[in-house]
């Protein structure tokens, strides 16, 4: 095993000098206000929200070539009863069909693309847009809820708590026939995902999780062997194999809500904020990021104006640093005036 973690990082390593020389001079960011997928509103003003707190400077500074695609418009089927228990099945399933070709796309067109949030509902469209482009890609969903309910076991119906199991080709038979969902087709395998900052996860996502023997680690996991072995195994575990595209989908609520009060479903014990920027600045050291999500900010839910920034300011820290900033400093050269040093005296 060891031995398995030192390969790893020699291969990350050469992939990191590689990209520094290489590095993708394009980035794209596409808003989805999309709320749909689960009961609270609000949250459909999580891209604005992020913009406005400087996301397009951020990237700008880091010396990318930012195209602001803007917002995605959606519309609501009138009669849209539910389905199985699922909630908005047609509306949910319309929103992420144009989702999915809007991040075919870009990414086809070259672009690191950054979508912003919005519910996690979003995230059927957006792996799967992406998946369109790059079919032997790899997931790392970052989160305190697995979001792998199945319409059987959901005690919600939100779709939001469901679109990993949509795109998992062992689930297949359980997400079938739901109405807006026909033009789409599961296209990940359980051994391509890994969940980082579980602490949240249902009685059913849980059988599921151990019955398809997919790599996740809880909050637990995270105490226990700390995040740079986490990281160490999310890797080799990913990535050993073959060297392929990453797909990071990142619910701010993985963090600890006293870093991010202002979203939907909060749960106490979670990520600091050191522990969720090495998880960013580690996936883009890899050179292999080619389409993030951050999702589930939602404004209207801080109990104050500062609840709202900080949450927001967090969501730029974590797009920033997966994209490449980094907490050492400046780089920058800096010109330092010439002074004269009375040796002697320093050796006194």
């Amino acid at each position: 095993m060891r031995a398995t973690f030192g390969l790893s990082r020699l291969l990350r390593t050469q992939l990191r000098h590689m990209c520094q020389k290489s590095r993708a001079q394009s980035v794209a960011v596409l808003g989805v206000p999309f709320s749909k997928g689960q009961k609270r509103r609000g949250v459909e003003h999580g891209p604005k929200v992020i913009r406005d707190t400087g996301l397009i400077d951020r990237l700008s500074g880091l010396d990318y070539f930012v195209h602001d695609l803007g917002d995605l418009n959606f519309h609501h089927f009138e009669k849209d009863e539910p389905y199985m228990g699922v909630r908005f099945p047609r509306t949910v399933g319309a929103a992420n069909q144009m989702l999915s070709g809007a991040v075919s796309s870009a990414v086809g067109d070259g672009h690191t693309l950054v979508v912003l949030g919005g519910d996690h509902s979003m995230g059927i469209g957006s792996v799967g847009g992406h998946a369109l482009q790059c079919p032997d890609l790899c997931l790392i969903w970052v989160d305190a809820h697995a979001d792998i309910n199945t319409p059987g076991t959901s005690p919600t119906g939100n779709l939001h708590g469901q679109p990993v199991s949509f795109m998992l080709k062992e689930l297949q038979d359980k997400t079938q026939g739901i109405p807006g969902f026909s033009w789409f087709k599961p296209f990940l395998s359980s051994r391509d995902l890994v969940y980082i900052g579980l602490r949240d996860v249902d009685y059913g996502e849980h059988q599921i999780l151990k019955n398809l023997g997919i790599q996740y680690f809880t909050m637990r996991d995270v105490d226990r062997l700390g995040i740079q072995r986490v990281m160490e195994v999310t890797f080799d575990h990913l990535l050993a194999r073959k060297q392929r595209p990453i797909h990071l989908s990142f619910d701010i609520d993985a963090f600890d809500p006293s870093l991010a009060p202002a979203t939907g479903t909060p749960v106490n014990g979670g990520l600091t904020y050191r522990e969720g920027i090495y998880i960013t600045e580690e996936i883009h050291n890899t050179g292999l990021l080619s389409v993030m999500d951050l999702v589930e900010v939602n404004p209207t839910l801080g109990a104050s104006r500062r609840a709202v920034e900080s949450t927001a300011a967090l969501a730029v820290d974590v797009i920033a640093s997966s994209l490449g900033q980094t907490r050492e400093g400046s780089h920058m050269p800096i010109e330092i005036p010439s002074t004269k040093v009375d040796t002697e005296q320093l050796c006194l």
